[in-house]
C-alpha cells in the first residue's frame, strides 16, 4: 500500500494525541488534499447524494484520499465525487454529518465528527482582514517559527502559476506598528484572495499564538521590489501544472462548478 502525506499526517497526530500543533497540521492537509466522496447514486448535473451510515447516532459520509482506497472499499465499480477537503467540509457544514475517512483501508482510517467538520468549516471561512498601512522600511525577517516557515512552503507548493514569487520580509509602518509580510510578486490578480487565504490558513494551522502575518501584492517594477529581493526570505513557487485539453472529469473536480448536496 502506498502511504499518503494524508497517512504521514495522521501518524504523527495519532503518535503525540496532546499536541495540539499535529492535530492541526492533520486538519490542514484533510482540507488541502482531494478526498473521494462515495455517492448513493450517479450524479446528477451538479448535485450529489452521498452514501451515509449511522455510528451510535451519528452519521458519516465515506471518503477517501486515493480513487484505489475507495474502489478497494467498494470491491466494485461504484459513483463518487472527487473535491477538496476544504470543499466538502464547506457543503456539509450544518448538515450533522462527520467524515468516515479510509475506513478499513488505510492506517488513516478514522471517523470525523459533525461538529469537527463544522469547526474545520469555519476556521477555513475565516479570511485576512485588509489594512492599507504604508510601509516605512523593510528588513530580513526574524525569529520566524520553523513551523509557518513549513507551512507557508506547503502551501505554496500548491499555488503554482499564480504568482512568480513571494518573499517574507520584516515591515516597519508609517504608524509604528512592525510585523512580517509576506509579498507576492507579479500575482494574477484574480489569485490574489486565494493566496491571501492561503496565507492565513498557514499561519492558523502553525499552531502560533496570537500570529500574525500580513500579505502584499507587488509587480517587478514597483519600487519597494528591490528591497524585498535583497532582504526577503524567497519562495518560489512552482510552474502550473499541464491540463490536456477535453480531459474528462468526475463529478465535483471542477474548481467553477462545486457540487451540490440533495
Amino acid at each position: 500500500m502506498t502511504e499518503t502525506e494524508l497517512d504521514r499526517a495522521y501518524a504523527a497526530m495519532a503518535a503525540q494525541p496532546a499536541d495540539d500543533r499535529l492535530r492541526l497540521q492533520f486538519f490542514e492537509r484533510l482540507a488541502d488534499c482531494e478526498l473521494y466522496l462515495l455517492l448513493s447514486e450517479e450524479a446528477d448535473g451538479d448535485s450529489i447524494t452521498p452514501e451515509l451510515f449511522n455510528v451510535q447516532g451519528q452519521q458519516y459520509v465515506l471518503v477517501f484520499d486515493t480513487a484505489d482506497r475507495l474502489a478497494e472499499f467498494v470491491g466494485n465499480i461504484a459513483p463518487f465525487a472527487a473535491t477538496s477537503g476544504r470543499g466538502l467540509c464547506a457543503l456539509l457544514e450544518g448538515q450533522g454529518a462527520g467524515l468516515a475517512l479510509n475506513p478499513d483501508v488505510a492506517p488513516s482510517a478514522m471517523l470525523i465528527p459533525a461538529d469537527a467538520v463544522d469547526w474545520l468549516a469555519r476556521t477555513l471561512a475565516e479570511g485576512p482582514e485588509e489594512t492599507s498601512a504604508q510601509i516605512s522600511e523593510v528588513g530580513a525577517p526574524q525569529d520566524v517559527p520553523q513551523d509557518l516557515l513549513l507551512g507557508l512552503d506547503r502551501k505554496l507548493a500548491t499555488a503554482g502559476g499564480l504568482a512568480r514569487a513571494a518573499y517574507l520580509v520584516s515591515v516597519s509602518y508609517e504608524d509604528g506598528g512592525r510585523g512580517h509580510m509576506l509579498a507576492f510578486l507579479d500575482a494574477i490578480e484574480a489569485a490574489q484572495p486565494a493566496l491571501a487565504s492561503a496565507v492565513s490558513e498557514a499561519l492558523t494551522f502553525s499552531g502560533i499564538e496570537a500570529g500574525a502575518l500580513d500579505v502584499s501584492f507587488i509587480r517587478a517594477q514597483d519600487p519597494i521590489a528591490a528591497s524585498l529581493a535583497k532582504w526577503g526570505l524567497r519562495f518560489d513557487l512552482p510552474e502550473p501544472a499541464r491540463i490536456e485539453a477535453n480531459a474528462a472529469q468526475a463529478p465535483g473536480m471542477d474548481p467553477d462548478s462545486p457540487p451540490k448536496l440533495r
